[in-house]
C-alpha cells in the first residue's frame, strides 16, 4: 500500500531535502527514523527538492508498505526524529499516486529582514537597503506574464523544459519582514532565489524594469543574480488534486 508522509523542517543543519552521499539530509533522517520504527529499510520519494539551508512548512514523501499503518504512528516517529524535523501526518493513498509527479502546485515565501534581528538569523536574509515596494511588485507582475524561466535556472540543471506557469507573484510587508510570495506548477533549481535577488536590484534602482524583462527574455542565467542566501526561503505548501486527510 502507498502512503504519503507530510513533513516540516528547519533546513539549517541539512545539506538539502533529497538524500545525498556523504551528507546529512532531511530524507536521510526520515528514512532512518522509519527504519528504527518498522525494523526494515524504507525508500522514500520526495515531492519537491529544497537546497541546503532551505526550510519547509510542508513537504511530502511517498513510500510503499505492506501493512496498514495507524495514523498515530507519526507520534512515535517524532520521538525518534531530530527536533528540527517533524512528521505532521501519514495518509494512505491510491497505489498510483506519486508525491512528485502528482503535485499540482508549489508555493514559496522568501523572508527579508531590513533590520538586524537575532531571532530571524536563520529564518530570513538581513538586507539593510532601502527598496521600493512598488517597483518590486511591478517586477513581480512581469514574472506572471512569462513562461520560460531559463534565465533563473542554475547551470547544469537537468530538466527537459524550463517552462513554468506562475500563479502568484507579489511582494508585501508583514510585521518586521519584507516577503516575496510565489506559486507555480513547478520551479527550476535555484529559481526562487534567482528571482528574488534580481528583483531586489530593481527595487534598489540598480536595474530598470525593462532590464529585468530583458534578463527574462535573454534565456541566459549568467545575467540573473543568484547571490541570495538559503535561510530566507521557505517551501510553504504543496497542493495535490486529491485529499490527504
Amino acid at each position: 500500500m502507498r502512503y504519503f508522509i507530510e513533513v516540516a523542517y528547519m533546513g539549517t543543519n541539512y545539506a538539502g531535502f533529497q538524500i545525498q552521499e556523504n551528507a546529512n539530509t532531511v530524507q536521510a533522517e526520515v528514512e532512518k527514523a522509519l527504519a528504527v520504527f518498522f525494523q526494515r529499510n524504507i525508500s522514500l520519494t520526495g515531492s519537491s527538492r529544497t537546497d541546503a539551508g532551505v526550510h519547509a512548512l510542508q513537504n511530502f514523501f511517498h513510500f510503499d508498505y505492506d501493512e496498514i499503518i495507524p495514523p498515530s504512528v507519526f507520534y512515535n516517529l517524532n520521538a525518534i526524529l531530530p527536533v528540527d524535523i517533524v512528521v505532521k501526518s501519514i495518509v494512505h493513498v491510491q497505489d498510483e499516486n506519486h508525491a512528485r509527479f502528482d503535485a499540482g502546485s508549489r508555493e514559496y515565501k522568501y523572508y527579508i529582514s531590513p533590520y538586524k534581528n537575532p531571532f530571524l538569523t536563520n529564518r530570513s536574509w538581513y538586507y539593510p537597503y532601502k527598496v521600493d515596494l512598488e517597483l518590486l511588485n511591478n517586477a513581480a507582475k512581469i514574472i506572471l506574464e512569462n513562461r520560460d524561466f531559463t534565465s533563473f535556472a542554475k547551470k547544469n540543471s537537468q530538466v527537459q523544459t524550463h517552462q513554468c506557469t506562475i500563479q502568484i507573484s507579489h511582494w508585501y510587508y508583514e510585521e518586521d519582514c519584507l516577503i516575496y510570495h510565489v506559486k507555480a506548477n513547478r520551479f527550476l533549481r535555484g529559481m526562487v532565489r534567482g528571482l528574488v535577488g534580481t528583483m531586489l536590484l530593481v527595487g534598489r534602482g540598480k536595474i530598470s524594469l525593462s532590464n529585468f524583462d530583458n534578463i527574462i527574455q535573454s534565456l541566459n542565467s549568467s545575467k540573473a543574480n543568484f547571490a541570495t542566501p538559503a535561510q530566507g526561503l521557505f517551501l510553504i505548501k504543496v497542493d495535490y488534486p486529491f485529499s490527504l486527510k
